[in-house]
């Protein structure tokens, strides 16, 4: 991919959208002491600082004021050794891609093995109900591939692995210390609660909802309620909420999806200002 498909998206996914009441992305801001996000457009880029470690939890479009807002949060590209990718999607790698700029190019850059093999070439990124596929992801820097239940650390934080497919083939989940859940594009979370993402972005949406309903039942018999946040809306921590419509698919053509608080154009951020980015003491 390259910054063209990043264009390509901003000019038309902006036309398509608008309106429809899908996107909800969260400003430019800290959500408690450890974890941060920036708006990129329609997709949330986080943070997760502990002592002097800094993740990054995917990586965004091929986004021109990526530096600029993180410098609202207090932070700086060169604290970012590590980059956690949930999966390989434009709109969550755009910074360490090839061309992205190469603010991240000394990161270590963490996904799952079986996405891997969308940077193989192994497999090609189907979108539209399978009738489109996306370019070849390409990304220089150093990767470990994750599998499946794999718990590993990075500095003083512990983060487990969750293979939760459908969106992607590989699509990964990840459960910082405990308490943190980065969920991606596995869940769009609307106004009467939680859904499966977008089911024209999916690779298959049958395995999507089966994948939800496993994972949750993973939550629940281990008795983890940690905050759930979402790629392009928001988070929660009532997993009831979460989890309850996610036996269906969000579809943009269907009103029963339509949320209220979601801007009318989720490319517009004129409210994603500095004076609102608080940093935490």
């Amino acid at each position: 991919m390259s910054k063209k498909a990043t264009a390509f998206q901003h000019k038309f996914m902006r036309w398509m959208y608008r309106g429809k009441g899908i996107f909800n992305p969260l400003n430019t801001g800290w959500i408690d002491e450890h974890l941060a996000c920036v708006r990129e457009w329609v997709a949330n880029v986080f943070f997760y600082r502990k002592g002097d470690t800094v993740l990054m939890i995917d990586a965004g479009y091929h986004y021109e004021r990526l530096e600029e807002k993180m410098g609202w949060l207090g932070l700086k590209p060169a604290q970012i050794s590590n980059v956690l990718l949930t999966h390989l999607d434009t709109d969550h790698i755009g910074a360490v891609e090839a061309d992205g700029g190469g603010l991240f190019r000394n990161a270590t850059v963490y996904l799952g093995e079986i996405e891997n093999r969308y940077l193989t070439g192994e497999r090609k990124r189907r979108v539209l109900y399978r009738l489109g596929s996306l370019p070849r992801v390409r990304i220089p820097n150093e990767t470990v591939l994750l599998r499946d239940g794999q718990v590993f650390t990075i500095g003083d934080i512990q983060i487990e692995c969750f293979l939760v497919p459908g969106h992607t083939w590989g699509h990964m989940v990840y459960l910082l210390d405990g308490r943190y859940l980065l969920t991606g594009d596995a869940i769009w979370l609307g106004a009467d609660g939680g859904y499966s993402f977008l089911a024209s972005l999916a690779e298959d949406n049958r395995l999507a909802v089966r994948a939800l309903a496993a994972f949750e039942a993973k939550l629940r018999a281990r008795g983890l309620r940690p905050l759930v946040i979402t790629g392009h809306t928001g988070y929660s921590s009532d997993l009831d909420f979460v989890f309850s419509h996610c036996d269906l698919c969000c579809k943009t053509s269907d009103k029963r999806y339509f949320n209220p608080a979601a801007p009318y154009d989720a490319y517009d951020e004129s409210e994603d200002t500095e004076a609102r980015a608080v940093v935490p003491l």
